[in-house]
């Protein structure tokens, strides 16, 4: 009888090694693909040639990566019940990337939650209605599969006020150009926040004014550049209708622009910045 107990003492030890073994096997397996999901999103070619470091498991979102914001994303707030390993939700979440590319985005949140945007407004327009039910469909189901609670706003109020934002995006999307008429008027200006094209009689110089930081200043650099090559070359600086431009001409421009430039400030937008960049994309 002591024989048959010992030998029974000695199998439930060897089950309950083997136990803590498969555990420990299965999380370096799910340590091991998170850390190579990460990895493959955040490579670098410029840090190639610095040491590797290992990877670790964070955020999708970086400090200089885009995030999910309200001002221009529908935003699904989702909180698992029970703290997840981000390679699961990176899974359940791929395939909604495919689906709409570019204009989605996932981020880690406090408290172990995560946040999931549908960009609504870019150049191109704002999303349909279809879209935006689709993408609330797909995020639902990522959240059942993962264990957790969802909270997003009313649909038609955020297509609403997507709309409002598109018009106001679209009375701030403009260029401005300045022309240098003249003979052999070859600009060398090096690195500048403006653009520089060639034509038959002379150059233009463009500015993109809701993709361009510190608008004002950025302004004023291009009409100084626009002055000093008429001046240097004996041309014209002139406007799209060929009318001359002076100084009092360029001053009202720059206030035109930073009408624009304080309407999109009002919505939280500054011109050139991140944000900037992802709705006039």
């Amino acid at each position: 009888m002591s024989d048959l107990v010992l030998g029974l003492l000695v199998l439930g030890a060897c089950l309950f090694a083997g136990v803590l073994v498969y555990n420990r096997m299965q999380e370096r397996a799910a340590r091991r693909a998170a850390e190579h999901t990460f990895a493959s999103r955040h490579a670098d070619s410029l840090l190639e040639d610095e040491p590797r470091r290992e990877p670790v498991l964070a955020p999708i979102a970086t400090a200089a990566e885009p995030r999910p914001d309200e001002r221009v994303d529908y935003v699904i707030e989702l909180k698992p019940a029970r703290p997840l390993a981000a390679a699961l939700v990176l899974e359940g979440w791929r395939p909604i990337e495919q689906r709409f590319a570019r204009r989605v985005l996932l981020a880690a949140s406090d408290g172990g939650g995560w946040r999931a945007g549908l960009q609504l407004v870019s150049r191109a327009g704002i999303v349909s209605e279809a879209e935006l039910i689709e993408f609330r469909s797909e995020v639902e189901t990522l959240g059942a599969r993962i264990g957790a609670t969802l909270s997003a706003p009313e649909m038609r109020h955020a297509l609403d006020a997507a709309r409002e934002l598109d018009r106001t995006c679209a009375d701030s999307d403009i260029q401005v150009a300045l022309h240098v008429i003249g003979e052999n008027v070859n600009p060398e200006l090096g690195e500048q926040p403006f653009q520089v094209v060639r034509r038959e009689d002379g150059v233009t110089l463009v500015l993109d004014v809701a993709l361009t930081p510190e608008l004002n200043r950025s302004y004023e650099a291009m009409a100084r550049a626009g002055r000093a090559l008429a001046t240097a070359h004996g041309g014209r600086l002139v406007d799209d209708r060929g009318n001359a431009l002076d100084e009092r001409s360029l001053a009202a421009i720059g206030a035109q622009l930073e009408a624009v430039r304080q309407t999109l400030a009002g919505r939280g937008i500054e011109t050139g910045s991140p944000l900037a960049q992802r709705l006039f994309s």
